[in-house]
């Protein structure tokens, strides 16, 4: 469901409002979720912000350290039942 690519999409996101979001059972990256603008975002199940990402891997995560996150994002989602 969340896999290493979609958080290192997030970490790398021009925006520190950025987060990622699970919408339709699909996770993305969107720039501002609290806007409402972003297009196709009504709905969608905040997962994580980019300043709580950088809060937990720092600012030169490892690619297992973001394997490792998107492990416990997923399982958390998971338990969630989204």
């Amino acid at each position: 469901m969340i896999d290493e690519t979609h958080v290192r999409r997030l970490h790398d996101a021009g925006s520190e409002d950025a987060a990622l979001v699970l919408l339709e059972g699909r996770a993305r990256v969107v720039d501002n979720p609290s806007s409402g603008e972003e297009e196709g975002s009504d709905g969608a199940l905040l997962v994580i912000t980019k300043r709580d990402l950088v809060d937990r891997v720092g600012t030169a995560p490892t690619d297992r350290d973001l394997r490792d996150l998107a492990q416990v994002l997923t399982d958390m989602v998971g338990k969630l039942g989204a």
